[in-house]
């Protein structure tokens, strides 16, 4: 699967634009204003600028780096079938307060999968800051390889996760159903910290919600 649709030009959706392309894969990016206001950005790093809905249509995975307030205007039959990455992270600051995420009752993935109910939603790149996902990275194996956490409800998902964080150069360490993936959100250990797989296991179980 080498054509990536990605929904959200930010500070992480570019990044992982610019480390996809240089892995070979064929990458469409995509923001709320339009095509036009990314071309200089795909032009630079090798993509192809396109609308959030041609974007999860070209697409064999997509992925989906929003804030939580633009989850319900994303394409749903476009991308049906398909694993969906979740980067996304709750800034209240940003986004408004949302009530069931406010009291703890679901997760931003179950959020995603929610408005998705036909794609397979992982989580994955939200707890490293955008700078670092090019340039921690290490080759497998290496002593202190940094690991990075993920979760889903669907087994392939975190296989093709797992397969993606070795390529970026980190492990893996899965969390479990999109039900827990709260352990890796802002405000907890495991929070944009460097850290191994032995570490982040120590630091998921010391998450408190």
């Amino acid at each position: 699967m080498t054509r990536v649709g990605i929904i959200g030009a930010g500070h992480i959706g570019s990044t992982l634009a610019k480390g996809l392309v240089a892995r070979g894969y064929d990458v469409a990016i995509s923001n709320s204003r339009g095509p036009e206001t990314l071309a200089e950005l795909a032009a630079d790093i090798g993509a192809q600028a396109m609308t959030p809905t041609d974007a999860a249509a070209f697409g064999d995975w997509a992925v989906v780096t929003v804030p939580m307030q633009a989850i319900d205007t994303l394409p749903v039959a476009e991308l049906a079938g398909k694993t969906v990455v979740d980067t996304n992270n709750y800034y209240w600051e940003r986004d408004g307060r949302i009530e069931a995420l406010e009291a703890k009752q679901t997760t931003t993935s179950q959020l995603l999968q929610e408005r998705l109910p036909e794609s397979a939603v992982v989580k994955g790149f939200n707890h490293i800051m955008a700078s670092q996902i090019l340039t921690d990275g290490s080759p497998a194996g290496t002593d202190g390889r940094r690991a990075l956490a993920t979760a889903s409800d669907a087994d392939d998902a975190v296989a093709f996760i797992t397969a993606l964080y070795d390529e970026f150069g980190y492990d893996t360490v899965n969390i479990g159903a999109l039900a827990d993936s709260w352990r890796v959100e802002r405000d907890q250990p495991a929070y944009v910290v460097a850290q191994t797989a032995d570490e982040l296991r120590a630091n998921l179980a010391r998450a408190e919600r």
